[in-house]
C-alpha cells in the first residue's frame, strides 16, 4: 500500500488524498497515522498493540523500543518538540498506559501535539484484569480522550484524533479496544484528506494598539516562548524596528542565538546583567509565553511600572498567570509582520552602545565571576559545565532532567538554536532525562546528543541507558552526582530537618555505565575530563556516561523560586 505525506509537521495537514486499506481495523489505524505523517513510534509492545505497531511499521514508520512506557511517552514528547513532527506512543492496556502515564502529562502539559495509541480490554470484558478508567487517567493529567468506535468508523476516528493533536497542540489518548482492533474491515478505500486550517490573525485593532506602544517605547524587551519558535525572523525584524532586546521562556531557548541583542532566558536561570534590563523595561512583549512564575521569577522581575503586552493563538492563554495590559489573540510570526509594517518610523530604543558592550562583556552566565567551591574530590558544578561547554562541539542538543542541579547545563552549555535544548520540566519530574536526550537524538541525528541528570534522576531512568547503547547513539551522559536528592537537602536541611530520607552512599556510576556497554570516567577535577575529549575525537559509536562527583554545598537559586511555587 502507497502513503503519503510522511513527515508532515505540526501544524500541517495533508493536502491531498491517501488510499488506507487493511484487513483489521488495527491495520487501518496504523495506515492511516503513517499516512498523515507519524513517521516515528515509540513503546513497548504487548499484546494488546502488537498489530496496531506492526502496522504502522509496515507503512513506513520507525518503531523505537523504549525499555519502559514512561521512557516511550518522554521520548516521543522531546522528538516531536525537536521536529515538529507528531510522533507517536504505543502502548499496552491498563499497565502500559499506567506506566507512561507521566510522561504523557509532561506532554500535555506543554502542550505537544503528541498521539498515545493504547489498547484498551473489551467493553464485553467489564472484568478484565486490565481494565482501568482510560478516559478519566488521560483527562487527569490534562490530555485528551479519543476512541476509535468501529471498523467503518476507523478512518475517521484516527484522523479526527491527529487533527486534535495538530491543530490544537493537544496530547491525545486514542483508546483502541481490543475487539474494535480485531475487527475485519471491508475492502474500502478511505480518503484522510483534510482542509488546511489558518493560524489566527491579530485583529487590525490589536495591531494598532501595540504599535502605538512601541512607538513611543525607550526600553521595550521581548520575551519569546514556545509559541514562538517559528517566528524568528519575524520576531527579530520587528525588534531592530523599534529597537527591543530579546529574551526567551526556559524552554525556548537558543530561538535568538547569536543575535548581539540576545539576553537568552528571562526568569530563574536569567544572568544578572538580564534581570537589571527586564526589570527595567518599560514595556515588555510576550510572544507565544505565558509568563509563568518561572519566566518571571513570581513577577519578581517585572516592574509595576512595566506596560506588557501578551500575544497568544490561545485565549485562554491571555492573563493566565499575571495581569497584562494588553492582550491579543493570534499567531506570533504574522502578527510581529503586522507590526512592522505598522511602526511609522525606527527607533532605536533599548539598543544603545551601553547596552550593547555590557551584553558583549557579561551578556553569559561563564563571564559572571564565582568563587570555585572545588576540592580534593569534587568539582564545582560551574566549572565542570565551562569545562564542557569548551570541549564540546557547537552543534549540540542539549536535554536537561529535573534537580537541583538543572540550572548549571542549563545555563552554562551554548546551544546553536532552539532545536538544540530540550526542556522537559512542565511537570518537574526527575527521572525524565535520559529518555528526553534519546528523543532529541533520534530527531537531530546530525548533532552531539547531550543529556545532563542528577544522580537521582539518572537512576530514576536508567532503564533507557540500555535503549541509547542498543541503538548505537554516540551519546555524552552527563551526571551531576552529590549522591542526594539536592533540592530536598538544601530546601529542608537549613531548618535543621534529618536527611536521611534524601541522602545516599556513594555509587560508583561509571561502573554501572560500563555494564550498560557504554564508556564511562569519574570525574573528580577538570583534568578528568580528558577522556571525554578524546571520546569526542570519535568514533563515538557508544555512549558516555560522565559521572561528575560535584561539590553540594551551594543551594539553586532557582530551587528557591520553585518551592514558592510548592
Amino acid at each position: 500500500m502507497t502513503t503519503s505525506n510522511v513527515g508532515t509537521s505540526a501544524g500541517e495537514i495533508p493536502d491531498s488524498a491517501a488510499g488506507i486499506k487493511g484487513d483489521t481495523v488495527a491495520d487501518v489505524v496504523g495506515a492511516t497515522l503513517a499516512g498523515l505523517g507519524a513517521d516515528h513510534v515509540f513503546g513497548v509492545v504487548g499484546s494488546g498493540n502488537f498489530h496496531v505497531t506492526n502496522a504502522l511499521v509496515a507503512n513506513g514508520a520507525r518503531f523505537v523500543a523504549t525499555r519502559h512506557e514512561g521512557g516511550a511517552a518522554t521520548a516521543a514528547d522531546a522528538y516531536t518538540r525537536l521536529t515538529g513532527r507528531p510522533a507517536i506512543v504505543s502502548v499496552h492496556q491498563g499497565c502500559g498506559l499506567t506506566n507512561a502515564m507521566t510522561g504523557i502529562a509532561e506532554a500535555a502539559k506543554s502542550r505537544t501535539p503528541m498521539i498515545v495509541l493504547a489498547a484498551e480490554p473489551a467493553a464485553s470484558a467489564p472484568l478484565s484484569n486490565f481494565r482501568v478508567d482510560q478516559d478519566a487517567l488521560a483527562h487527569a493529567v490534562g490530555a485528551a480522550s479519543a476512541r476509535v468506535h468501529s471498523p467503518a468508523t476507523a478512518v475517521a476516528d484516527t484522523v479526527r484524533a491527529w487533527h486534535l493533536a495538530v491543530t490544537e497542540r493537544r496530547t491525545v489518548v486514542l483508546n483502541l479496544p481490543l475487539d474494535v482492533q480485531a475487527a475485519p474491515v471491508a475492502s474500502i478505500t478511505f480518503d484522510i484528506s483534510a482542509p488546511a486550517t489558518l493560524p489566527p490573525r491579530a485583529s487590525d485593532e490589536a495591531i494598532a494598539a501595540l504599535a502605538d506602544l512601541l512607538t513611543t517605547a525607550q526600553r521595550p524587551i521581548f520575551i519569546a516562548g514556545r509559541g514562538a519558535l517559528h517566528a524568528r525572523a519575524a520576531i527579530e525584524d520587528l525588534a531592530e524596528r523599534c529597537g527591543a532586546l530579546l529574551a526567551t521562556s526556559a524552554v525556548a531557548k537558543g530561538l535568538f542565538a547569536g543575535n548581539p541583542w540576545n539576553l537568552d532566558v528571562s526568569g530563574g536561570f536569567a544572568t544578572p546583567l538580564a534581570a537589571e534590563l527586564i526589570s527595567s523595561a518599560d514595556v515588555i512583549v510576550a510572544w507565544g509565553a505565558t509568563l509563568n512564575m518561572w519566566t518571571t521569577r513570581h513577577n519578581k522581575l517585572i516592574s509595576a511600572a512595566t506596560t506588557v503586552a501578551q500575544i497568544d493563538i490561545d485565549p485562554s492563554a491571555l492573563g493566565a498567570h499575571r495581569p497584562v495590559d494588553l492582550g491579543i489573540v493570534g499567531d506570533a510570526r504574522l502578527s510581529a509582520v503586522a507590526l512592522t509594517a505598522a511602526l511609522p518610523r525606527a527607533t532605536s530604543g533599548f539598543r544603545t552602545p551601553s547596552v550593547r558592550t555590557k551584553l558583549s562583556e557579561t551578556g553569559r552566565w561563564r563571564d559572571v565571576p564565582f568563587t570555585d567551591d572545588g576540592d580534593e574530590t569534587h568539582i564545582d558544578p560551574r566549572t565542570l559545565s565551562i569545562a564542557l561547554d569548551d570541549l564540546l562541539p557547537a552543534e549540540r542538543v542539549v536535554a536537561v532532567d529535573s534537580g537541583n542541579f538543572m540550572g548549571y547545563p542549563s545555563m552554562f552549555l551554548s546551544v546553536p538554536d532552539h532545536r538544540g535544548f530540550c526542556f522537559t520540566q512542565a511537570f518537574q519530574s526527575i527521572g525524565l532525562g535520559l529518555a528526553t536526550a534519546l528523543g532529541a537524538a533520534l530527531a537531530r541525528p546530525d548533532r552531539l546528543p547531550v543529556a545532563a541528570c542528577g544522580d537521582g534522576g539518572f537512576l530514576m531512568g536508567i532503564a533507557e541507558l540500555d535503549t541509547i547503547r542498543r541503538l548505537g547513539l554516540g551519546m555524552l551522559i552527563v551526571v551531576y552526582n552529590d549522591e542526594a536528592y539536592g533540592a530536598e537537602v538544601h530546601h529542608f536541611g537549613p531548618g535543621g530537618h534529618p536527611l536521611d530520607t534524601v541522602v545516599f552512599p556513594e555509587t560508583d556510576l561509571a561502573a554501572i555505565a560500563r555494564g550498560h556497554g557504554c564508556q564511562a570516567v569519574t570525574v573528580h577535577k577538570a583534568s578528568d575530563l580528558d577522556l571525554v575529549r578524546d571520546w569526542l575525537s570519535g568514533p563515538r559509536e557508544v555512549p558516555m556516561v560522565v559521572d561528575a562527583k560535584i561539590a553540594a554545598g551551594r543551594p539553586s537559586w532557582w530551587l528557591e523560586e520553585a518551592f514558592r511555587g510548592h
